[in-house]
């Protein structure tokens, strides 16, 4: 039997469950990984988590609406400076405050190093640098 077609077969069909994964509750990896068991089995499960980890690294930018509240918003009078790069994909420190961004509750905002940054609440992971 030849394995190169199963394995062929398993991804074209697990990218694009892959990445209706990422939307859902199970992101990434794994929800490549579960979504590739459905459709391929063991060797689906395989791909499925190796196309999941790259699309689940993607970072959708936040709605217009959260970017033009965050540029509107004042900058604190105490500014926050750390050392390491703030970066998207990356969580800010834990002495950065954040702010929740109202009626939109999968972002808050933060000044750091002089620089506006987006961030998901839960996990604080910078979904965009403001500039």
């Amino acid at each position: 039997m030849n394995i190169k077609p199963i394995l062929l077969s398993a991804a074209l069909l697990a990218a694009p469950f892959a990445v209706h994964a990422q939307e859902g509750t199970v992101n990434g990896a794994a929800g490549g990984a579960v979504t590739g068991a459905i459709v391929g089995g063991p060797v689906g499960a395989a791909v499925g988590g190796v196309a999941g980890a790259i699309v689940g690294t993607a970072i959708d930018p936040p709605p217009r609406e959260v970017v033009t509240y965050v540029e509107s918003q004042p900058v604190p009078t105490a500014p926050v400076a750390v050392e390491q790069e703030i970066v998207v994909g990356k969580p800010l420190p834990e002495k950065v405050v954040i702010t929740p961004v109202p009626d939109q509750p999968k972002y808050a905002y933060a000044v750091v190093n002089q620089e506006r940054v987006i961030v998901d609440p839960k996990t604080r992971v910078v979904v965009q640098v403001v500039k």
